[in-house]
């Protein structure tokens, strides 16, 4: 598949790693550079204005993520995931947002958490946001929920597939994806959390996700 390098456009070089990395990640997901595709370092090092050396660590960084594999000989390709590896990521969030919310519902005192939260459906609910936006503010409620608990092994396991989940959500589509990122899918997440309610919390989670995963993997089928 032919690579669009001049769309990926330039770098400010106060940040090159970072935004080398960030280019290359929101190119992936938006599927701007389609599953399957080798990244040649030539090419990619002269859109982005960076050395060589520089996007050598930002291609190791999306290595790590999961969202770029090595391919024969050594070739980078971006990650074509599978509706099984999809399946995988969802159980794997349920998870860690079902330990999430079991240990917010347990706090004595969630008036906080729940304030923090619902400033978050408010981005959520920001109708005049770009696709892209509307699917960070997602990921960032999500991300919040595990960060509230203060448990760093939960936060950075979660970060560590968020760069897949970003992708698979970006590649079913602008009508799913708005429809997965809706505000009033999560809102339930909050009033039982703020009721401390945990076997609703528990239901909600394994529903949000369940709905989620069989929309996106039947997305992905055809």
């Amino acid at each position: 598949m032919s690579l669009d390098v001049p769309a990926l456009g330039g770098v400010d070089r106060n940040t090159l790693r970072e935004q080398s990395l960030h280019k290359l990640r929101e190119a992936i997901s938006s599927g701007q550079l389609a599953p399957g595709t080798r990244l040649v370092e030539t090419e990619l090092s002269e859109a982005l204005s960076v050395s060589r050396g520089t996007l050598r660590e930002a291609l190791r960084h999306l290595v790590q993520e999961g969202l770029v594999v090595t391919g024969e000989r050594g070739r980078l390709l971006v990650r074509a995931l599978t509706t099984a590896e999809v399946r995988d990521i969802f159980a794997v969030r349920r998870s860690l947002e079902t330990l999430a919310v079991e240990t917010l519902c347990e706090q004595e005192e969630r008036t906080e958490i729940v304030r923090t939260l619902r400033e978050s459906l408010d981005r959520l609910s920001d109708t005049g946001q770009e696709l892209a936006e509307l699917i960070e503010a997602d990921l960032a409620f999500h991300r919040q929920l595990c960060e509230l608990t203060g448990n760093e092994t939960l936060v950075n396991s979660w970060q560590h597939i968020s760069g897949l989940t970003r992708a698979t959500i970006s590649r079913s589509g602008r009508e799913l994806a708005l429809r997965n990122t809706h505000w009033q899918r999560h809102l339930p997440i909050v009033d039982a959390i703020e009721a401390g309610d945990v076997e609703r919390a528990r239901e909600v989670i394994r529903t949000h996700m369940h709905e989620t995963t069989e929309r996106i993997v039947e997305a992905l089928e055809q």
